[in-house]
Formats: structure tokens, sequence, C-alpha cells
């Protein structure tokens, strides 16, 4: 999937090329977000053209959204489709997270850039943002135990993914009960919740 600054008007494109269950993808992020009960702030790391925070605001009407990519040029493409009051940040990943507490953390095809430590402590510290009762739901490209399973481009020079069983149990080490929701050979939806 290579660099992470994308043209912000293709992308959609290059998503369907490249990520052939990326609306299903998508479709399983929003839906692993209902039952958290009442969710009032949001935090969507990795934003991109905003498909994602479109989404989920989709299904929490009212809650307010906090945005991250490092993508100046994706975040202007994202405030243009996305409700007034969104607050969107350039950050990367490894940088603090916004302050305050979430009800709701979110992150679509963003996390596979960090290497098994970055996604340890980047899970830490989602942990530490979100509110008791919280939840945590994150779609990626995963490494398939079968490795014909493999199908999204990879590019090793900013694409590190890990196997979901590595990241169910770093995120169990951050403090969330973790349940694989969706699998589709290399993508797969993970949801952490924090007991409240």
């Amino acid at each position: 999937m290579g660099q992470f600054h994308f043209d912000p008007d293709t992308y959609p494109a290059l998503m369907a090329a490249e990520v052939p269950a990326y609306e299903r993808l998508q479709g399983a992020v929003r839906d692993a977000t209902i039952g958290v009960g009442r969710v009032g702030r949001i935090l969507d790391l990795g934003t991109g053209t905003g498909v994602t925070a479109n989404g989920v605001l989709q299904v929490h009407r009212g809650a307010t959204l906090v945005g991250v990519d490092e993508s100046a040029a994706m975040l202007a493409h994202a405030r243009t489709a996305l409700p007034l009051g969104t607050e969107l940040r350039v950050a990367r990943l490894q940088d603090p997270l916004p302050g305050g507490s979430f009800d709701l953390v979110v992150s679509a095809l963003a996390v596979h850039h960090l290497d098994g430590p970055g996604k340890a402590d980047l899970f830490g510290r989602v942990a530490r943002s979100l509110a008791p009762g919280g939840r945590f739901v994150l779609g990626d490209l995963v490494v398939p135990d079968d490795p014909a399973d493999m199908v999204t481009p990879i590019d090793g020079d900013y694409d590190t993914p890990s196997s979901a069983a590595d990241q169910v149990r770093w995120l169990s080490d951050a403090g969330f009960a973790v349940e694989i929701v969706w699998e589709d050979r290399d993508l797969a939806v993970l949801v952490g919740d924090l007991g409240g």
C-alpha cells in the first residue's frame, strides 16, 4: 500500500483496487462500534479521507469526533466530507494522542504501518485514552496463517502487518478484553473492550 501521502482524489479507487474487501472491512468496523453504550466522543486514528469516521458517525449521531492523520492533504479532503465541529489534527500514530477521554477509538488500515513494539505502545496509549467501558475497534491488514491469503500488496518500507494473534496478545496486555469479530484473508477487525 506504500506511501503515506496518497492523493485524496484517487485514494478510494486505489483502496478498491488494492484491498478487494475494503468496503466490507469498513462495514465491519462500523458495525463493531454498535453496542458500546452512549458514545459522546470518538477518536479516529488514521482518518485519511474520512470514510471510517463518516461510517462511525452515521451510527453514533450527535457524537463528536477527533481525527488524526499524518497527511494534511487527506485531512483537508476529510474536512469537506465530515460534519462541522469535527476536529482534525495532523499527527503520526507514534505521537501523543489527543487529550481528554474517548468513549470509542477506531482505526482502519493505518496501524499496520507500525512495527510490533509500535503497535503494543499504541494499544497501551489507546487504553489510557478510553473512558471506563470504552471500546477500541481496529480494522487492519494482518499476516494470515496461510501465506496464500496475503492478497493486499505490501510495501516493505511502510507496511509491517502483524498476525491477528500477536495483536490480540498486545491488546490483552494493554488491558482489553479482545475479540476478533471479522476476518477475510489478510484483513481482520478486532474489538477491545475496557471494563467499566
